[in-house]
């Protein structure tokens, strides 16, 4: 892979707290964890339109999300000790672009994995925190398998 050196440091001390904590990771995975989530979103308020129209939304993912969908997956070992919200929400973007980053999945499995976990009403915003939380949460459990136990 083209960008395998960028991984190398992080490959030679291979913790997960050393993969969750690293702001690199993070600052690459805030920009994926936002476009496959805005693809998602996009992708399952289509197919629930009655008017068969496309819709397309840009949309960030907030850290109280992501936040909780690391608790909820039991992965608060990959965040930093004493971390709040924001640091979760770093952890969370940090394992998904070493997963990325990994090949472990592209961002099509990503969006695909993310519009299949959603459900209800998206336009009502407490149910959309719920819906993407549980979404993020189901993601999270299922890329553990590619992460370090340790």
């Amino acid at each position: 892979m083209p960008y395998e050196f960028l991984l190398e440091d992080i490959n030679s001390i291979l913790t997960c707290k050393s993969i969750g904590t690293d702001k690199g990771l993070a600052k690459i995975g805030d920009g994926i964890v936002n476009l496959t989530y805005s693809i998602a979103k996009s992708i399952f308020l289509t197919k629930i339109n009655k008017n068969n129209k496309s819709i397309r939304t840009g949309l960030k993912v907030s850290k109280k999300i992501l936040a909780e969908a690391l608790k909820k997956a039991d992965m608060k070992k990959f965040s930093k000790s004493r971390a709040d919200a924001h640091d979760f929400a770093d952890t969370v973007e940090a394992l998904i672009a070493y997963i990325w980053f990994r090949d472990k999945m592209t961002i099509k499995d990503m969006v695909n994995f993310l519009a299949d976990s959603l459900s209800g009403d998206l336009y009502n915003r407490s149910e959309e925190i719920q819906n993407a939380t549980i979404a993020f949460t189901n993601l999270l459990l299922h890329i553990k398998k590619f992460l370090p136990e340790s």
